[in-house]
């Protein structure tokens, strides 16, 4: 069995940043401190980052502050508070089970800890939340409840100043001048990884590119 994970306690989150302010590298605080490097990273990680009400920077105090509401919010959940059921679900989700099966055979084996489906989808929807991605072990794969939104109005009927395909002069369709182009984004399961492919119709030029994002400038 490994080493049980304890909390940051204050005084050492007012250590972690005053080594930092020193110039000290993460795996000297996490010697200094008896942690494990991962620990002082992710510490860093999640409350340093800006938010709408604060500019970024690592705060000790606001820190802890934040630790301790997490904690609370987490204790709600009965998988949050119970690390061996909460791995069992994780495995089953990731071998295909829905929420419902896996409640279903702890009750029909008359496992001594049990947890219902209703359960799973809050938690599973908490963590998503979180950004800790729980939702792609589920069937459908959602991060929220209700139906995916599907159809709707398109989004290129908001972009300014479009022209329309069905606009453009008869000539190009013949394919006898050069410089007209084509061009569509090639997206991924992965967020904001996009190919741009773009097509020149008279020449039938094709050149693919790996883009930053898919926001206007970089594909400009």
């Amino acid at each position: 069995m490994g080493q049980q994970y304890r909390q940051l306690r204050l005084a050492e989150r007012i250590e972690i940043s005053r080594l930092r302010a020193a110039g000290w590298s993460l795996s000297s605080i996490a010697r200094d401190l008896g942690r494990s490097a991962s620990t002082i990273s992710r510490e860093l990680e999640r409350n340093a980052k800006p938010t709408k009400a604060w500019r970024g920077g690592y705060d000790p105090e606001r820190a802890h502050m934040l630790a301790e509401r997490r904690r609370r919010w987490d204790c709600r959940f009965k998988l949050a508070r119970q690390p061996a059921l909460r791995a069992l679900v994780r495995d089953r989700l990731a071998m295909g089970w829905s929420p419902e099966q896996i409640a279903g055979r702890l009750a029909l084996e008359h496992a001594p800890i049990r947890v219902s489906h209703e359960s799973i989808y809050r938690f599973v929807y908490h963590r998503a939340a979180q950004k800790d991605y729980w939702h792609r072990l589920l069937p459908q794969r959602k991060n929220r409840r209700g139906r995916l939104r599907r159809g709707g109005v398109s989004p290129v009927l908001h972009i300014k100043h479009r022209t329309s395909i069905h606009e453009r002069p008869p000539h190009i369709d013949e394919r006898q001048q050069g410089g007209h182009w084509e061009a569509d984004l090639m997206c991924f399961a992965k967020y904001d990884q996009a190919i741009l492919v773009v097509h020149e119709r008279s020449s039938r030029a094709l050149i693919a590119s790996r883009q930053p994002s898919k926001a206007a400038a970089p594909v400009l």
